[in-house]
């Protein structure tokens, strides 16, 4: 897939939200079933194994519905999206972090998230 400005970014976060959020939900259900699931694990009252298995199959598919829209899923704890773009023509990717309210957040493609920086105030991508 092509590159992202930084609106088209922002916007595809927009879209992505509510798949964002149901990553949250699931990714907590599926701890919490995990956890009851162990010897000695306390019942919940989210199920057992079956539950568990379509909650996988559910996260599996939102991950998917993330990656189809040219974002990069890096992460499922933190919850970590990144946009690739070209910042100064240099290609970058634009951060998503869990707990972000936006998009304020880059890196350079060959740096990673060690190399996470704000964006400039009037970024040209």
């Amino acid at each position: 897939m092509g590159l992202f400005t930084l609106p088209e970014a922002r916007a595809e976060l927009a879209r992505l939200r509510p798949v964002l959020a149901e990553i949250l939900t699931v990714r907590a259900d599926l701890v919490e079933l995990s956890a009851a699931l162990t010897p000695g694990g306390a019942p919940t009252p989210l199920g057992g194994l079956p539950e568990r298995k379509a909650a996988e199959a559910r996260l599996n598919e939102l991950m998917t519905t993330v990656q189809e829209t040219g974002a990069e899923l890096k992460g499922v704890a933190p919850l970590l999206v990144d946009f690739p773009a070209t910042l100064d023509d240099v290609p970058v990717l634009l951060c998503w972090l869990e707990g972000d309210g936006d998009i304020t957040w880059y890196h350079r493609a060959d740096l990673g998230f060690a190399g996470r920086r704000p964006l400039p105030p009037d970024p040209k991508s």
